[in-house]
């Protein structure tokens, strides 16, 4: 059983790297921003809620965030581990999780910190807005994002730094370098992948 949180800028490729550290320890990637585009895309009524939010390149309330994250890792997929993306997002949030899983016993392994320069963020994220043709990648988004990131997210490495699980991960370099540097560091915590 493991549970990891991924944290990066936008552009830092914690989506891809999520992917593969979920794929090795077994466990399921609870992505925040995915549940919400799946939500948007189906016409739910929370798809219809955050759709005007994302597009404006602004963050879901938190409230929201929370009870959306809590339902998904109530789910029994979730029982044996998880790897967070995009959640918690702010100070806020970490108390909601810790609250989640105090209740359950439980709390995180690792954090996962990708560091990036943010111009290379930025020069990622116009490679994707091209190739994905993302309405969420405009030039103001980005930035708007970016700011918002390095406000209200980068802080919460403050909190989990206190409690010694942060491990600060270069970000930059081939794919399979920079999942080598997580593992890497994972193994050095004693945390066992499943494959």
């Amino acid at each position: 059983m493991v549970r990891l949180l991924i944290v990066g800028p936008q552009g830092s490729g914690k989506g891809t790297q999520g992917v593969r550290i979920a794929e090795a320890f077994g466990v399921p990637v609870v992505s925040t921003g995915d549940v919400f585009r799946a939500n948007v895309v189906e016409g739910t009524e929370l798809g219809v809620q955050v759709k005007e939010i994302i597009d404006a390149g602004s963050l879901v309330p938190d409230e929201l965030t929370s009870a959306v994250v809590r339902d998904r890792l109530s789910q029994p997929d979730a029982a044996d581990g998880f790897l967070l993306d995009g959640y918690p997002r702010n100070v806020g949030q970490v108390l909601h999780l810790d609250q989640f899983l105090a209740g359950r016993d439980e709390s995180l392994d690792a954090v996962i910190a990708l560091v990036v320069p943010r111009d290379e963020s930025i020069e990622r994220l116009h490679k994707r807005a091209v190739d994905q043709g993302r309405s969420d990648d405009s030039e103001a988004v980005i930035a708007n994002r970016l700011a918002i990131y390095e406000s209200e997210t980068a802080p919460i490495l403050g909190v989990y730094g206190t409690r010694g699980i942060v491990d600060e991960i270069d970000g930059v370099g081939e794919l399979d370098t920079v999942t080598d540097r997580i593992f890497a560091a994972l193994d050095a915590r004693g945390l066992v992948r499943s494959s």
